[in-house]
């Protein structure tokens, strides 16, 4: 009966997995479309970080037919994933810096609220499986989690400009996404580096 069950939760698992990453595929092409338009650094983030999560899970989509020894490789490589954000952001705010136009606040918080409606469903569906998977199912918990409190920003950062015309809400909340990021990408790293080092003790 528990490798029934083990089988069901890894199939259920593959099954939220691939749908997590479709939803993120398709709210990317619509963040950035608005990011683009509007000039917003913390929308930009913010879709790069959807095209990232959908790159992660669409492998933990493929990895968890795997044996764990290669799960505990992939967690690695991911952590290393979890920090292109990161990058794309600092080079966007360097962008938005040296024209410090701030976004149109409106559009800012409709797509900050959606987004925010896109992570909440994907946590809530990833989060009874967050201990299942190891480095991988932890990578892409995070991740929705962390997408969740940047888009409460996000929308509070147009809020701001709405009230105070200022580029400052919107890089500020860009920063903090990258800053997210990198954090998480610690956690992966490091949940990986233990399910390694327990594999090796169990030889």
């Amino acid at each position: 009966m528990s490798g029934i069950r083990t089988d069901t939760t890894a199939a259920g698992l593959r099954r939220i997995v691939g749908l997590v990453a479709l939803l993120n595929l398709a709210y990317f092409g619509v963040e950035f479309a608005v990011a683009v338009a509007i000039g917003s650094v913390s929308l930009f983030a913010d879709s790069v970080d959807f095209i990232e999560d959908a790159s992660v899970n669409f492998l933990i989509f493929t990895a968890l037919a795997w044996s764990a020894r290669q799960r505990v490789r992939v967690g690695m490589l991911l952590s290393g994933v979890l920090l292109l954000p990161a990058m794309a952001t600092l080079w966007a705010l360097w962008n938005k810096l040296n024209v410090p136009v701030p976004p149109e606040p409106v559009r800012l918080s409709i797509t900050g609220l959606g987004a925010m409606l896109v992570n909440l469903s994907c946590a809530l569906m990833l989060a009874r499986y967050r201990q299942q998977g190891g480095s991988l199912t932890k990578a892409a918990f995070l991740s929705a989690r962390n997408d969740v409190l940047a888009n409460i920003a996000i929308v509070g950062a147009a809020l701001l400009t709405a009230l105070h015309p200022s580029v400052w809400p919107d890089v500020v909340v860009g920063f903090g996404i990258a800053w997210m990021n990198a954090d998480a990408a610690s956690e992966v790293w490091q949940a990986a580096r233990d399910e390694h080092r327990a594999m090796g003790q169990q030889r």
